[in-house]
């Protein structure tokens, strides 16, 4: 399956960057395609290597601002115009998605694939990887804003929490029948 990661190019302290690069090991042993910004640096790079080195598959999307960073020697990369064809184009070339770490870029890109689940736009399976407690303070205001009235689906339709990598990849495989 090509599973898009959203995730920051930041470089990260180990608490953030062994749980990314065993869920990159996971995702290459078990033959799938990453689908991510395509930079070469921080983050985005561990995930990267990672995948690379267990056998999977990389389709990078970059972005012409950041075309310099982008990731040289990949399966295939795409380079998007602005950041909302990236979006766009990330999530065309996904079957699922995983949020992992990061900044307001990645913050921007969770809450997009959230909202088009939400209007019943897709139904990929989405996965918020919350190493080390870094989601915990969001994960309490989705279920404040499921609790309110704010969301028209169960929360646990729109984005499944997981606290380890084996259960964001399990949890992905289970949800599209991938054995």
């Amino acid at each position: 399956m090509n599973i898009c990661v959203f995730l920051s190019a930041a470089d990260l302290d180990d608490r953030y960057t062994r749980p990314a690069r065993e869920f990159a090991r996971l995702l290459g042993k078990g033959g799938h395609t990453l689908v991510w910004g395509g930079s070469d640096v921080g983050l985005m790079k561990v995930v990267a290597d990672g995948v690379e080195e267990a056998g999977g598959r990389l389709l990078g999307v970059s972005v012409e601002f950041l075309a310099a960073k982008a990731r040289p020697g990949v399966d295939e990369m795409v380079v998007a115009k602005d950041l909302a064809q990236r979006k766009r184009l990330l999530l065309e070339k996904a079957d699922a998605v995983v949020i992992m770490v990061g900044g307001t870029g990645t913050l921007d890109e969770a809450t997009e694939i959230l909202e088009l689940k939400k209007h019943g736009h897709t139904e990929k399976p989405v996965v918020l990887l919350n190493t080390a407690g870094f989601y915990d303070g969001l994960k309490e205001q989705f279920r404040r804003m499921e609790d309110e009235g704010f969301l028209p689906r169960p929360l646990t339709e729109l984005v499944f929490f997981a606290e380890e990598p084996v259960g964001a990849l399990a949890y992905l495989e289970e949800s599209l029948g991938v054995a």
